[in-house]
């Protein structure tokens, strides 16, 4: 495994503690090989000669100081510095001592907000109180603890409440809860994750060519005319009624009618005469009928 210089992943914070009462610092640190931790004041290394009664303890990447009963005189800057082969880090944060008290105040308020499904939130607020108020995090009133999936900072007096990606089931009542030995004070704020909206289908077009055949793919109803000599085909199709190249099929003479009258026959003379242009046989003397009149 390769060798990696230490990081602070959580660093100090400074803060403000009430004479008498307990100061701890906290940080978190990661490195290969494992770092060593050193702690200073005011550029000095502390000792157990230097700080009677101080407990400072280093496991799994936390270092921790901790000073069981606070006078003004520890007022100062504290310092943690990580160290291996790789390289060093050092963190630094404020320590104030007093003996006035002021409950929790929220100098900013959760703001209730609405986002779109897979956005990334920052729930954010400012608390200021003596001693430094302890801040915790709540959604539906169960207590977040910090994950890779809701992880909650703080940078002096602003702590904030990140969730990497939101889902709609992660929305609710989210309320922050400041307390210290003066008191307590809570803000809440509502959060709506608002999943993706369903797309809707795209309407397909009909796109009609030049071509003689016109296709619509819904029932097809068809009619056939067939004669010996030519044929016709017509399809209607979904109302659209396409005709493909065909003959002109053949006309059919009307019926004579009850009023029109029959033509006048050929005279007898008239088909001997045709028959004669017609036959090269002799000629026969017929007799010819007198014709009959019209009626």
């Amino acid at each position: 495994m390769s060798t990696q210089a230490p990081t602070f992943t959580q660093p100090l914070q400074s803060g403000v503690a009430l004479e008498g009462s307990a100061a701890t610092f906290e940080a978190q640190v990661s490195g290969n090989p494992v770092p060593e931790v050193s702690w200073f004041r005011d550029g000095q290394v502390l000792s157990a000669a230097a700080l009677p009664g101080a407990q400072i303890s280093f496991s799994d990447g936390r270092a921790v100081l901790m000073i069981p009963a606070v006078t003004a005189a520890h007022s100062g800057r504290f310092s943690v510095r990580a160290t291996n082969g790789a390289g060093q880090a050092t963190s630094t944060a404020e320590l104030l001592v007093t003996a006035e008290t002021s409950q929790p105040n929220f100098i900013q308020r959760l703001q209730s907000m609405t986002v779109r499904q897979g956005s990334q939130v920052r729930l954010d607020v400012r608390v200021a109180g003596i001693p430094t108020p302890v801040v915790k995090f709540y959604r539906e009133g169960a207590e977040i603890q910090s994950s890779a999936d809701f992880q909650i900072v703080q940078e002096g007096d602003l702590y904030s409440l990140l969730i990497a990606e939101a889902f709609p089931e992660d929305s609710g009542t989210y309320s922050v809860n400041a307390s210290n030995s003066s008191g307590r004070a809570t803000s809440t704020a509502e959060l709506l994750v608002q999943g993706e909206e369903a797309v809707p289908a795209k309407k397909s077009k009909t796109v009609l060519s030049a071509s003689s055949q016109t296709r619509v793919e819904t029932r097809s109803i068809e009619a056939h005319f067939e004669s010996s000599s030519s044929s016709m085909q017509m399809r209607v199709e979904g109302g659209v009624v396409s005709h493909q190249a065909h003959k002109t099929p053949p006309r059919v003479p009307p019926k004579p009618t009850s009023t029109s009258k029959s033509p006048t026959p050929p005279s007898l003379a008239a088909r001997v005469a045709g028959e004669r242009h017609q036959s090269p046989s002799p000629v026969r003397h017929v007799k010819v009928p007198t014709p009959a009149p019209f009626r």
